[in-house]
């Protein structure tokens, strides 16, 4: 059976050949053939786009798997009503507007999930996240199902790009973990992206090994670009958000350091407006796997990335990938794609005496920058290349439907 890909992809030719080494899926032979029709039903938002898309590059290697993707649209006018936040309400934290963007997500999966079931006999559903699965819970206690996650409700309240936690936020976070828990509970299994995230679903429901696996999900590994780092060095930045994500923080100390005048060049790749200064390049229109993404990266001494709100950011993994040290923060499962003092340095959030210091460290020190980033692209070829973590998945799914028919 071929892959079958329902999305815009489909179009034309695949421009991540280009870029990605995708070997011969024929090479290593049929590895699942017994799977079923799998329905992957994904949320697509942020970061979990990317991740998808690579999921996607990482199956077409195994032609013996008959993999329907369900690509939930960007929302619309309705949805996009649904989810508006309540002036005054959402400055509290309680006007639940997390939550309601979520089921009116859910609303729009379950009808796809629906339809797909109903064209053809389904060997197992997989769902990224439990969010795209609010409204399925008893589908997928139908079928062997596996949902995939980077972070439980309770986190990813902590980790909302536009708002801040308040003292309202945990009653607010329980209206979602009741979701939650119908999800998980459904699931044949459930699959976290960190052992971060694995530990708050094991403390918050219970979830014993049987049911519970780490997986965490890769990117495809670059085509190796040459390493052109030279003086004057270049810093990069990879974030839509500048504020949260760490970049207003990053910007800041720049500045203020004036690293600029020792001819060193700050790369902000971003949605959001920047002003034009010395030594600041902004990059709004790149997007995960663009050419000059990948030659970027190869010219950047320091990869750095202050956030207070990741969970395990793909951004991280192509620095990594590139051979690039990462400076980033003490946040989600960060501290597991960047082992502090091997393959890059971990600061705490906000502190800028320790950023500046931190990336001040890997400028002035070329052998242990060298060391680190080769350090960081070991771990990632190990670690986190999607051949491998897809494969894994592929795994936990056929688990499941053999637990299932039990």
């Amino acid at each position: 059976m071929g892959t079958a890909q329902h999305t815009a992809g489909d179009a034309g030719p695949d421009p991540w050949r280009r870029l990605y080494a995708v070997s011969d899926p024929r090479a290593d032979g049929a590895r699942f053939p017994g799977l079923g029709r799998l329905l992957f039903l994904n949320e697509n938002l942020g970061g979990h786009a990317t991740m998808h898309l690579h999921m996607f590059r990482a199956l077409a290697e195994h032609p013996e798997v008959d993999a329907v993707h369900l690509d939930v649209p960007p929302a619309g006018l309705v949805r996009r009503i649904a989810g508006a936040q309540v002036p005054g309400l959402a400055r509290l934290d309680l006007d639940l507007g997390a939550l309601r963007s979520q089921l009116a997500l859910s609303r729009v999966a379950d009808r796809m999930l629906r339809r797909a079931i109903a064209e053809g006999p389904v060997g197992a559903i997989h769902a990224y996240s439990q969010h795209v699965a609010m409204h399925s819970s008893k589908t997928l206690a139908r079928f062997p199902s596996v949902v995939s996650t980077d972070g439980s409700a309770a986190q990813n309240a902590k980790q909302l790009p536009f708002r801040h936690p308040t003292r309202f936020t945990p009653a607010a976070t329980a209206h979602a973990e009741r979701y939650e828990a119908k999800v998980f509970a459904a699931a044949t299994i459930v699959v976290a992206q960190s052992e971060w995230a694995a530990g708050a679903i094991r403390d918050r429901y219970g979830l014993g090994e049987e049911r519970l696996r780490v997986i965490p999900f890769g990117i495809m590994p670059p085509v190796l670009v040459e390493r052109k780092v030279r003086e004057p060095f270049e810093i990069t930045f990879t974030g839509n958000t500048m504020l949260r994500k760490g970049g207003t923080q990053l910007l800041r100390v720049f500045r203020e350091r004036r690293w600029h005048e020792r001819g060193v060049v700050l790369n902000l790749v971003t949605r959001d407006e920047v002003p034009d200064e010395p030594g600041v390049r902004v990059y709004p229109d790149l997007r995960p796997g663009d050419p000059r993404l990948v030659e970027m990266l190869a010219r950047t001494a320091v990869f750095v990335l202050p956030s207070e709100i990741d969970k395990s950011p793909y951004s991280v993994l192509e620095a990594m990938f590139a051979g690039v040290p990462v400076v980033s923060t003490w946040v989600g499962g960060v501290p597991e794609m960047v082992l502090d003092g091997e393959t890059g340095l971990l600061v705490p959030i906000g502190d800028d005496e320790a950023l500046a210091s931190a990336i001040e460290r890997l400028l002035d020190d070329p052998a242990e920058r060298e060391r680190m980033g080769a350090a960081a692209r070991t771990l990632a070829t190990e670690r986190f290349d999607a051949r491998k973590t897809t494969l894994n998945l592929l795994a936990v799914i056929a688990e499941a439907e053999s637990v299932f028919a039990r």
